[in-house]
């Protein structure tokens, strides 16, 4: 089954796929007109960047600016693969404006499914990774949340489970002091 999901996305599909936190929905990041499709879908505002799905430290610097030292340390080696999104500087020439929300930060993740992380791998390329819902409606956790309606305009939907069952913790590395986004399921305090 893996296999369609791969060919479907490698060719510019949509799907949607369980990761380890909830069900996510997807494309290549490098495919405009497959992120703008999808924006289209969840009726996501183009303002509001998504969160991208790599498969490790090595695909995620081919994509952000730089990482300190300081976030491969603290945030990194101790919650990779896991729910916690680090937002960074990026590569704005290598990211699509809608996936940035026309800024210059990038949200990458490394989730914690093997399935999905073998799948990134396959395609090549990260993949966008928001929540499989409409905007503004409930993140789906397991297979039977998913709105049939959004599962009838995707190209596949990959069946499977979500361990963590809660959205992935946010935190913003791009400024000092870090700030965190969203507080989800990696618990982080931030000193000063």
């Amino acid at each position: 089954m893996r296999n369609k999901a791969r060919d479907i996305i490698k060719n510019g599909g949509i799907v949607i796929f369980p990761t380890d936190t909830a069900f996510g929905i997807g494309c290549r990041m490098d495919d405009e007109k497959a992120v703008a499709r999808l924006f289209k879908i969840r009726n996501r505002p183009e303002t509001k960047a998504t969160p991208v799905l790599v498969s490790g430290i090595e695909m995620a610097k081919d994509y952000w600016s730089e990482i300190p030292d300081l976030v491969i340390e603290k945030l990194i080696k101790p919650y990779w693969p896991g729910a916690l999104t680090i937002v960074l500087q990026c590569q704005t020439e290598k990211v699509p404006g809608l996936v940035r929300g026309g800024g210059n930060t990038l949200g990458l993740r490394m989730p914690n499914n093997q399935k999905l992380l073998d799948l990134i791998d396959e395609v090549g390329v990260p993949i966008v990774g928001t929540s499989a819902n409409f905007a503004g409606d409930p993140t789906p956790y397991s297979y039977d949340d998913l709105n049939p309606e959004l599962k009838k305009i995707v190209d596949f939907v990959e069946k499977g489970e979500c361990k963590t069952k809660e959205a992935s913790t946010v935190i913003d590395c791009s400024q000092i002091p870090w700030r965190i986004l969203r507080q989800g399921a990696v618990k982080i305090s931030i000193k000063s």
